[in-house]
């Protein structure tokens, strides 16, 4: 097991004599050594910055600190409102911070820690946390000085310990959460120990997932959900599924409820392995369980099975959850429909469609207009009317491509009221239509001889700008 390297912990100063607020006394940088003798009064160290910078500093304090005594308050304020938000001295704020905690008078308290501890975090400025962390264990909240520690404590640590893993200082991590727990009263929150379980194993450590698991139990803690979930999701990465389906086993065993996730996470494991009938049946099972299925679910389960060309199983599984109502009204089976269409299967396409629409699972748009495209590819004209027909009255107005495709295959067929009605129902949904869509309307009037409703078509593309020129009027009016 590795064993963790103790980060170099930069010493802070102790306190110097008492000093006035106007004198501007504090310590110097912490990242510099502790002077061996009291100097004389210091004024506020900014380390490798020019001396114009640091006299705009001691000014800009003085204009907007006046008032001794300094109080946590008033020093959150500033820190908060002024120096915050102006862009020279901004990146001071731990400057400020360290030159306050030397005034005898001032101590810090967890609203000052806090903010600090945002600020250093949200910036990246991990080797000042870490001296930040320290000061906090050295100096506590003054809500620690009863027998009970400060509640905010532990809320400070979970920050910077999360903005650790999320960088991969795991280390450091694991330094703070030791920090922490001798300041805390009783045993950190099952949500810490998950903190650094998933940045183990967001960094591929999963050896050292597992062992700040084994101290989780030891610590006594219980893990919850997401506890299990993280480790049973590592275990699939890692190829050992064996173990996986151990831990879900274990989990259920000790009173842990899985939930989607870890479903979904075994599912994918099976899929992933090939065993493809165990990955059904594992999905059979959170039926029965009563845990309900995500998209995500019916994703693994149908386009896992499309990839492997099972596409008639996918169908099949697809319309059985349809009919036991699992399946999640946000789930868009535009692949299937897409695959489908592919290999010439449109009417099975249609069916499964159909199957779905009816219980309720309305398709996306992209998958209405791939089903009407595959419809019209296989001559089923038909089907494609009636497919964009209904499309319309739940509202989904089709691309005016697809729309002006299908008014073609009408006309061609000698249907061109029939288009014209299509063109009216559009319409009155929203759709805007183009000078194609009329052309093609006014022409298929004129070729079946019927000249007046031709000349209706023709006036409307008039008044709206569509025809350029009279000859163009008189050709679609002739035919």
């Amino acid at each position: 097991m590795r064993r963790f390297r103790r980060p170099k912990v930069i010493p802070l100063l102790e306190p110097k004599p008492p000093s006035q607020l106007p004198q501007l006394s504090p310590i110097p940088n912490p990242s510099l050594p502790k002077p061996q003798q009291n100097p004389p009064s210091p004024i506020l160290t900014v380390s490798h910055h020019n001396t114009s910078n640091h006299t705009q500093l001691i000014t800009f304090i003085k204009t907007h600190i006046k008032n001794p005594p300094l109080t946590p308050k008033t020093l959150l304020h500033f820190l908060k409102s002024k120096l915050h938000h102006h862009p020279t001295f901004t990146h001071f704020d731990f400057h400020v911070f360290n030159w306050a905690s030397t005034i005898d008078s001032y101590r810090h308290d967890h609203s000052t820690f806090e903010w600090m501890t945002h600020s250093l975090s949200n910036t990246h400025r991990f080797t000042e946390l870490g001296s930040l962390l320290e000061f906090i264990a050295s100096n506590p909240c003054p809500c620690s000085d009863g027998i009970f520690s400060c509640p905010r404590t532990e809320p400070i640590f979970r920050f910077s310990i999360s903005a650790y893993c999320r960088v991969g200082r795991l280390d450091d991590a694991v330094m703070a959460f030791e920090s922490m727990r001798r300041l805390i009263d009783g045993k950190p929150s099952v949500v810490l120990y998950n903190i650094v379980i998933h940045g183990f194993v967001k960094c591929g450590r999963h050896d050292e997932a597992l062992w700040f698991y084994e101290n989780m139990g030891r610590d006594r803690v219980k893990g919850d959900v997401f506890t299990f979930n993280i480790l049973i999701s590592s275990y699939c990465r890692n190829s050992k599924f064996g173990l996986a389906l151990e831990l879900f086993k274990e989990m259920r065993g000790k009173g842990c409820s899985p939930n989607v996730v870890s479903f979904n996470t075994l599912i994918r494991g099976f899929f992933r392995e090939g065993k493809f009938e165990d990955g059904i049946e594992m999905a059979y099972e959170m039926i029965e369980f009563g845990c309900e299925f995500s998209s995500v679910t019916c994703e693994i389960l149908v386009d896992g099975l499309c990839r492997e060309g099972r596409v008639e199983e996918a169908c099949e599984l697809l319309i059985d959850f349809s009919r036991r109502g699992v399946v999640p009204g946000g789930y868009d089976y535009y692949g299937l429909v897409e695959v489908l269409c592919k290999k010439r299967k449109s009417s099975r396409a249609l069916e499964v469609v159909d199957e779905l629409w009816m219980r309720g699972n309305v398709p996306s748009l992209i998958a209405c207009i791939t089903l009407i495209e595959g419809l019209r590819r296989s001559v089923r004209i038909d089907e494609a009317v009636e497919v964009m027909e209904r499309m319309l009255e739940e509202g989904m107005v089709p691309d005016i491509v697809t729309f002006n495709c299908v008014v073609q295959d009408l006309c061609n067929l000698g249907r061109t009221e029939e288009a014209d009605k299509l063109r009216l129902l559009s319409s009155s949904k929203g759709l805007e239509l183009d000078g194609t869509a009329y052309t093609i309307l006014a022409l298929g009037y004129s070729r079946e001889g019927k000249k007046e409703e031709g000349k209706v078509v023709a006036d409307e593309m008039l008044d709206r700008g569509f025809i350029p020129d009279l000859a163009t009027y008189n050709r679609l009016v002739g035919g």
